[in-house]
């Protein structure tokens, strides 16, 4: 199965890193002093991708700007705007890709490598992938139940491990053909697809659970320094 085009969602508003976003959108915050969606961006590239359809929203001219066509990337990126924040099911429909193709928060870095590692495991699965990670210590209403490498239920606080999602999943047709009854929140875990990834899952989809590293993210203003401080002093 080739894989080589991904959704990248930056419609989002960032409400909890406001005042910050009251100026900025979050995808061009940066992260080791380098706007996020720039290094997601490159690492897609790492990981072959070739086709971004970038869903932007809430200061979009902001981050259209700063990624441009993606030549500077190495990728192609078409832009589709999200008029209003109605969640990610919604974006992912206006995007209008054909599946399999990945989906990726816009404002989310991954450890070295992990995005190719999983296009490289979650290639075979034709209903579609999300990717998890371990976060002690994170509420229970995170968390999501894998039995047998595969995912049971998306969002599961009686689940005994502290697995939760990450905001990067394969959608394949399964997947993407439930999108469209998506039309209520909630809209998150896993990354605001996570009503189609149960709807296929009930109807029998098989979908792989692949574990991946620690993700970094803007959340609230403190992160903003607690995520570049460490770049600063080495400069």
């Amino acid at each position: 199965m080739s894989l080589d085009v991904c959704v990248v969602l930056a419609a989002g508003e960032g409400t909890r890193l406001r005042p910050l976003t009251e100026l900025y959108a979050k995808p061009v915050l940066p992260i080791d002093g380098r706007p996020v969606v720039a290094t997601l961006l490159h690492d897609l590239r790492a990981a072959g991708i070739r086709e971004v359809v970038l869903v932007t929203g809430y200061h979009a001219e902001q981050v259209e700007a700063l990624v441009g066509s993606g030549d500077a990337f190495g990728v192609e990126v078409r832009t589709v705007r999200q008029p209003r924040p109605d969640g990610a099911a919604d974006a992912m429909r206006r995007a209008d890709a054909t599946p399999p193709y990945l989906v990726t928060a816009a404002d989310t870095v991954y450890s070295n490598g992990d995005i190719g590692r999983f296009v490289a495991a979650a290639g075979g699965a034709s209903a579609g992938a999300i990717s998890v990670r371990r976060q002690p210590g994170r509420p229970r209403t995170t968390r999501i139940r894998v039995a047998g490498g595969r995912v049971v239920r998306v969002v599961d606080p009686d689940s005994p491990d502290d697995l939760t999602a990450a905001p990067l999943v394969l959608v394949g047709e399964p997947v993407h053909d439930r999108l469209r009854e998506v039309t209520s929140p909630p809209y998150e875990r896993p990354y605001d697809s996570g009503q189609a990834f149960q709807l296929a899952i009930d109807a029998g989809a098989s979908v792989p659970a692949i574990e991946i590293g620690r993700t970094r993210d803007l959340t609230y203003p403190v992160d903003l320094v607690r995520e570049n401080f460490p770049y600063l002093g080495s400069l």
